[in-house]
């Protein structure tokens, strides 16, 4: 299967225009009410004492804006904020020079912090509560550990997969918040700032029709803008409409659910090869022509979350919602 436009993962040009879209401040990011509340409090209280805010967990799904919530709390605690990834550390070294390497206050981000292998998490350990690590020197008989402080910092980790994380990692994190799918009025509020900042002139409407399809996926609904736009551009007059967003959403085959054609190929197959199921993951993949491991894990997730598959101990199950929406007959049980 092709390069998919609605996939939440990061892609190149979501890279080039994310870092000029992103909010800089609690009250400019639009979504997560609960969360924005609470981490407030907890920074306001921070600020008060004179102390760094405790070490900040996020999970949720890709695309959600865990890395730019970790921006702000550098930004408002005014502080820098340092970044890297659990896949990208492979030795303590690594993470005890990162350590070593920040300043009194500093953010640390570590994006997919379920990935860190156990040797470095542990270096993570006494840095989290002691603000200090424990390094050896020498080999043999001659070895011996020293201690080395470090300055106060916040560590801000972000992860697709909190069960992953191993419970001593998790226990040690004092703030831990999981990031809700957004409302189609929050996604066309975020896409009419993102329009003011790319300045492009969108109605409510048309607004309102891109984050109908935008799967409550901030990344989605801006990279669907950036496309959207293009559209308006050449066909139209730079103004998007409604009629502008549908006819170039109908073009780029992601429909008002947010299914592009890979989504709705998986849900043909199961009702049309399979009789609506139940049919296995394996079996599936086969028919399909695409690995296991990514329906279960790219692709999956959505359509169950949103009703248009069942997973059932005898397999996949297409749903009424599915039959209807793709104009099938609803399967008869035998």
């Amino acid at each position: 299967m092709g390069k998919r436009m609605i996939t939440t993962e990061v892609l190149e040009e979501d890279i080039k225009i994310e870092g000029t879209l992103r909010p800089q401040t609690l009250d400019d990011y639009i979504g997560q009410e609960k969360t924005k509340e609470n981490l407030k409090v907890y920074i306001e209280a921070a600020k008060q004492r004179g102390d760094v805010l405790d070490h900040v967990l996020f999970y949720g799904p890709p695309g959600l804006g865990k890395t730019t919530l970790a921006g702000i709390i550098a930004n408002e605690m005014g502080t820098h904020m340092k970044v890297t990834s659990g896949p990208a550390i492979e030795k303590p070294g690594e993470m005890a020079a990162i350590l070593n390497n920040l300043q009194e206050g500093d953010v640390l981000f570590v994006d997919e912090i379920h990935r860190l292998n156990r040797q470095v998490e542990e270096v993570l350990y006494p840095a989290m509560e002691d603000y200090a690590i424990d390094i050896m020197i020498g080999k043999g008989s001659s070895a011996r550990s020293i201690r080395l402080d470090l300055p106060r910092f916040t560590l801000v980790g972000a992860t697709t997969r909190a069960g992953l994380l191993t419970a001593p990692l998790r226990d040690r994190f004092g703030v831990i918040h999981h990031l809700e799918f957004y409302t189609e009025e929050e996604l066309a509020a975020i896409i009419l700032h993102s329009a003011r900042v790319l300045d492009v002139e969108v109605d409510p409407e048309g607004a309102r029709e891109m984050a109908k399809r935008s799967r409550g996926t901030p990344r989605l609904a801006n990279r669907i803008l950036k496309r959207v736009r293009d559209f308006a551009q050449v066909k139209y007059d730079g103004r998007i409409t409604r009629e502008v967003a549908s006819f170039a959403l109908d073009l780029l085959e992601v429909d008002k659910y947010g299914l592009d054609q890979t989504d709705r190929l998986l849900l043909i197959t199961i009702i049309e090869k399979f009789a609506g199921g139940p049919v296995g993951l394996d079996t599936l993949a086969a028919a399909v022509g695409e690995d296991a491991g990514t329906i279960e894990e790219v692709y999956e997730p959505y359509l169950i979350k949103n009703g248009f598959i069942n997973r059932t101990p005898r397999g996949r199950v297409a749903t009424e919602l599915a039959c209807c929406h793709l104009g099938f007959a609803l399967p008869t049980s035998e």
